[in-house]
């Protein structure tokens, strides 16, 4: 065998002896391919294969290909999956604190929302590692608003309505019971199908959200309450994470932190421009009267009471909350 065949066989063998000592990433997402999210993950995912030098690939599984949130997370359990992007209604099983974010009307505005991330998103980010799951990113999904196919201004609109909420997100269960309202507990992915057979009339969601999922074409009215913050999440499991060299751990972490902070920068733009999407499509928002739009922000308070009193919720967590909104409502 000639010098050079030899140098070619052994460049060839390196090469792949490279390929087949990279750690592998498999991460699910309901985000859709094509999405802003979709874009940020991917770009992301460049990054870590450029950092660690070939030696961590990020694989991701879009548009809910994988399952939902409960089959992710088994298969995460499995190692058939090493991470996932959830909502904090779909980690709630794993971790009670992901929904602090999402209590009904706990902020009044996007300023309140940027004072108690930057202090309480790192304490999250510890109560996931003490559950076994690595938050690599938290990012902003947008104000959640109730979109049907009529309008709602009274009570005796409301109590009508089939609606849907997210299976396992008892926080919303509770809150529309408590209004008059028998929720549709479904998983995401079968909302669609919901929507187009009037199983479903009426959903929670955020306008991105709503046309990010296909579902804008059966909607044609928002009410101005936001009910909530959506905060989406991607987790690893820490089982993976501790497979990854320090080094490698660092360039994972600072790529896909950076992504979510894109995210978040680019959210507010993004909520404005989807909601004057849906209008040109014709969605007309409504308000509700004054006495029922009061009534509901009395039931949000009164969850997040019973899951005070619970503990469902981290009282410490929670208290540490509003002292910072407190604190900012007073400035």
């Amino acid at each position: 065998m000639s010098r050079g065949i030899r140098a070619t066989l052994f460049v060839l063998t390196c090469l792949l002896a490279g390929v087949a000592g990279a750690q592998q990433i498999k991460i699910a997402t309901l985000a859709p391919e094509g999405s802003a999210w979709m874009r940020e993950l991917r770009a992301a995912a460049a990054e870590v294969k450029a950092g660690t030098e070939g030696r961590v690939e990020v694989k991701f599984y879009p548009g809910g290909v994988m399952g939902n949130d409960a089959v992710v997370l088994r298969k995460m359990r499995l190692g058939q999956l090493q991470g996932g992007v959830f909502t904090g209604s779909e980690l709630s099983l794993v971790y009670p604190d992901s929904q602090l974010y999402s209590l009904p009307f706990l902020f009044r505005d996007w300023d309140e929302v940027a004072a108690v991330r930057a202090e309480v998103d790192p304490l999250l980010a510890q109560g996931f590692e003490k559950n076994g799951l690595r938050m690599l990113g938290l990012s902003g999904v947008g104000f959640a608003y109730i979109m049907g196919n009529k309008p709602l201004r009274r009570r005796e609109d409301v109590a009508g309505i089939k609606l849907w909420v997210p299976q396992t997100d008892s926080i919303a269960i509770r809150t529309f019971e408590l209004g008059g309202v028998s929720p549709i507990p479904l998983p995401i992915g079968d909302v669609f199908t919901a929507l187009q057979t009037g199983m479903v009339d009426t959903v929670a969601n955020t306008p991105n959200g709503a046309i990010a999922l296909q579902w804008h074409g059966r909607l044609r009215s928002l009410v101005d309450l936001p009910l909530s913050y959506v905060v989406g999440y991607l987790v690893l499991d820490e089982k993976a994470w501790k497979k990854l060299s320090p080094a490698d751990q660092q360039v994972l972490a600072q790529a896909f932190a950076a992504a979510a902070r894109r995210m978040d920068e680019n959210l507010r733009g993004d909520e404005a421009e989807a909601l004057a999407a849906l209008r040109r499509q014709g969605l007309v928002v409504t308000e509700l009267e004054p006495d029922e739009a009061a009534r509901w922000r009395a039931i949000g308070e009164q969850v997040m009471a019973e899951l005070e009193g619970k503990q469902a919720i981290s009282p410490a967590l929670l208290a540490e909350v509003r002292r910072i909104l407190d604190r900012k409502r007073a400035d």
